[in-house]
């Protein structure tokens, strides 16, 4: 099951109250269960670097076990009513996690990783 998703997240109420749909439809009830964040929160979008700079972070996430927060989130929205990791990171198993990008044109990828173990 995944544990953590970094979420594409640009903090505009179209795309997160679709990437939220997109999670629950993919997750069911594991959705709540699920630490998501955005390093957009962070770095802002970097555009044609985000991918490989949200991978690099996701895959520090599952190597260290630690989901770093979405900073500065202050307002809810009914319509984003998953566990985005609020302000504070949060230190837990990270055994698979997520990578979402979308991009402009439909140009779209997810990457998964899962955690090394001998």
């Amino acid at each position: 099951d995944v544990d953590h998703i970094n979420a594409h997240g640009t903090s505009t109420p179209y795309n997160d109250k679709l990437e939220t749909l997109a999670i629950k439809k993919v997750f069911g009830d594991h959705a709540y269960k699920i630490n998501i964040n955005s390093i957009k929160s962070m770095l802002g979008h970097s555009l044609g670097a985000c991918g490989g700079i949200e991978a690099i972070a996701t895959a520090l996430a599952v190597k260290e076990d630690v989901i770093p927060p979405t900073i500065n989130y202050r307002e809810f929205d009914e319509d984003c009513d998953l566990n985005y990791t609020p302000n504070r990171k949060v230190e837990r198993r990270v055994r698979y996690a997520l990578n979402n990008n979308v991009g402009f044109g439909g140009q779209n990828s997810v990457l998964v990783f899962k955690k090394f173990e001998e």
